[in-house]
C-alpha cells in the first residue's frame, strides 16, 4: 500500500528517477521544469530539505511498497495558517484515485500536523484530472489563477477551508464530495 510520507534527503534519488521518468507527461499539462532543474538537482533538492527545515514549506512523496516515487505533494508558502498545495502523480498511477486519495490524506497532515486552516491550489484550464480532484477533495473555485502562476497557461485558483472540510468529514477518506 502506498504511503505518504516527509521528503528526506534518502528519497532523492528516487525523487530524480520520478522527475525524469515522467519529464515528457508532466509537460503536457504544466510548465516543464527544464534541463537546468535536472542538472542542478542534488542543489535544488538539498534547497528543498532546507526550506523544509526552516518551516516555510512541507515537502511529501508518495512512495510504493518498492521505496518507488508515485507523486511528490507539496505545501508551500506556509504562512498565516495558510499554505499552496501543488502536486504531481506518476504516469502510470493517473487516474486511479491516488492523487484525490493523497490530497485529502494531506489536508488532513495540513491541519492536524502544521495547524494549517486553509489551502489554495492553482490549475490550469487543460488540466481536467487536476480539476476534478481538488473538487473531490473539498476544494472550491475562488477566482481565476493569473498565468504566470500557472506557466503562461490561463486557470483557476482553488481553495479549500480545512475547518470546515473536518467538521463536515469530506477529509476523511470517505468518498463524498461537496455539494
Amino acid at each position: 500500500m502506498p504511503e505518504l510520507k516527509r521528503l528526506h534527503a534518502s528519497h532523492a534519488p528516487a525523487v530524480l528517477d520520478f522527475e525524469l521518468s515522467n519529464r515528457a507527461y508532466f509537460a503536457a499539462s504544466v510548465s516543464d521544469r527544464g534541463d537546468d532543474y535536472f542538472e542542478q538537482f542534488t542543489d535544488r533538492y538539498n534547497a528543498l530539505l532546507a526550506e523544509q527545515e526552516a518551516g516555510g514549506c512541507a515537502f511529501y512523496v508518495l512512495l510504493a511498497e518498492d521505496g518507488s516515487v508515485l507523486g511528490r505533494f507539496n505545501l508551500v508558502n506556509i504562512e498565516n495558517r495558510t499554505a499552496e498545495l501543488g502536486y504531481r502523480v506518476a504516469e502510470h498511477a493517473a487516474g486511479r484515485g491516488v492523487a484525490t486519495e493523497t490530497v485529502r490524506e494531506l489536508c488532513r497532515l495540513a491541519a492536524r500536523r502544521h495547524g494549517l486552516r486553509v489551502l489554495r491550489a492553482a490549475t490550469s484550464h487543460q488540466n481536467v484530472a487536476s480539476h476534478r480532484v481538488l473538487t473531490k477533495s473539498g476544494f472550491v473555485p475562488i477566482g481565476p489563477a493569473d498565468p504566470a502562476d500557472l506557466g503562461g497557461k490561463p486557470g483557476t485558483w482553488y481553495q479549500c477551508d480545512l475547518v470546515t472540510l473536518r467538521a463536515q468529514g469530506l477529509s476523511s477518506g470517505s468518498g463524498a464530495s461537496p455539494a
